[in-house]
């Protein structure tokens, strides 16, 4: 038997090969298109999981803040107005009362930089947060601008910034500057009955 074939019109083509190479490229396709598809649907569960959470916790804060305004609004009754300035006198003398000199003055020396003391330290409530008025002194301009920076950047003071600044050997013979400095105070919740 003669087998007639001109490769210069019809090439040879291994169609076995061809399906079996393209075949494996689908294949592996497929599966990373499944897999995407799987992580996107998980990720889709579990946002919708969340968007669930956020609302139930979006609905707890309107309740609390429902019943804020309903008790707020007993509070600003006049008849009750006298009952309420008590009770706010009595919480700021309570927040005065747990202030720990020993605990701020320990917070103090582990950001205060060498060369500086505190001249003067007046602890103040506003808006039921602890301010700290502090006059520091020393030699050095730059030990007062690190000791602001070293305040912002501790955990016990916020909101650090310099009111006052003023040059001259008043306070003693090597203090060069004073700076008065204001911050916002935190100290430990566990306050021992030892360092009042």
């Amino acid at each position: 038997m003669r087998l007639d074939i001109n490769l210069a019109t019809k090439p040879y083509e291994d169609a076995q090969e061809f399906w079996r190479r393209w075949g494996a490229g689908l294949i592996g396709l497929g599966l990373v298109t499944l897999l995407l598809l799987g992580f996107t649907l998980v990720g889709w569960y579990k946002a919708r999981k969340e968007n669930a959470a956020i609302a139930s916790i979006k609905h707890g804060i309107a309740d609390l803040d429902a019943k804020l305004s309903r008790s707020e609004g007993v509070l600003n009754r006049p008849e009750n107005r006298t009952l309420r300035e008590r009770s706010t006198y009595l919480n700021n003398l309570f927040l005065q009362k747990a202030f720990s000199w020993t605990k701020a003055f320990e917070d103090l020396e582990r950001v205060m930089p060498p060369r500086l003391h505190v001249v003067s330290m007046k602890p103040e409530m506003i808006d039921n947060k602890l301010q700290l008025q502090l006059v520091v002194a020393g030699d050095s301009r730059d030990r007062a601008l690190e000791l602001a920076r070293r305040m912002e950047d501790s955990q016990r003071f916020q909101q650090t910034h310099i009111i006052q600044e003023s040059s001259g050997k008043a306070q003693g013979p090597a203090d060069e500057v004073h700076f008065e400095i204001s911050a916002l105070y935190t100290a430990d919740s566990g306050i021992s009955k030892g360092d009042h």
